[in-house]
């Protein structure tokens, strides 16, 4: 599609007012890209990490949760369980506009319950404690790699955005500025030339009376 650039002088002026903008533009972006990358690389250290506590908190649950079992059968660890609901916020970070989960806090239904039932064996207590931890690393985890999916989306659309603009945009303007100097220069040439004509005509005429 041809740009809409204005006739003459005015287009020059129109284009080089563009090229300007997307210059800066891409010089913008550039640092916004430079930025996610390093907080990417970080979120994804911060996911390893977190997946690994999650995955040694969730063999530690399983340990005593089959101790419990053992000792006082599954019925125990029923009632163990209470009814209540875990209690998850999820602060959020922002970074060049783009938002994503930071700090995760996790709360157990029964940490502040005084009211909450006694341990049927001795495995009970230490297996709620093991399955909150697995928990609490769950909710870790998920937050991580989510910050981290929506930190790598919006780097690779800013790459996109900056491919889009430098391979395609920026060409096309440089090249419409070109021509329309092109046709200038000429434009003035052409002008130049026939200045110099009526002025050597004006001259040549008090010779020949």
């Amino acid at each position: 599609m041809r740009l809409p650039v204005p006739p003459g002088r005015a287009g020059r002026l129109w284009l080089r007012r563009r090229l300007a903008v997307l210059r800066r533009g891409l010089a913008v972006l550039d640092r916004k890209l430079r930025i996610l990358r390093r907080e990417r690389e970080r979120l994804a250290l911060h996911a390893a990490r977190t997946g690994r506590e999650w995955e040694a908190a969730c063999r530690d649950a399983d340990t005593w949760s089959l101790r419990a079992a053992l000792l006082g059968g599954r019925r125990a660890v029923r009632l163990a369980a209470g009814g209540g609901l875990a209690e998850v916020s999820v602060d959020r970070v922002d970074a060049m506009g783009t938002s994503y989960p930071g700090r995760a806090s996790f709360r157990a239904p029964e940490e502040d319950d005084p009211a909450a039932p006694l341990p049927l064996t001795a495995a009970l207590g230490p297996a709620r404690d093991a399955c909150r931890d697995a928990l609490r690393a769950a909710v870790e985890h998920a937050a991580a790699k989510e910050a981290e999916r929506i930190v790598a989306a919006e780097e690779e659309a800013t790459g996109r955005r900056i491919r889009a603009l430098r391979d395609h945009v920026l060409p096309r303007l440089e090249a419409a500025l070109t021509e329309v100097e092109l046709a200038l220069d000429e434009m003035e040439r052409a002008d130049g030339a026939r200045v110099r004509r009526a002025i050597g005509s004006r001259a040549a005429r008090p010779e020949e009376r």
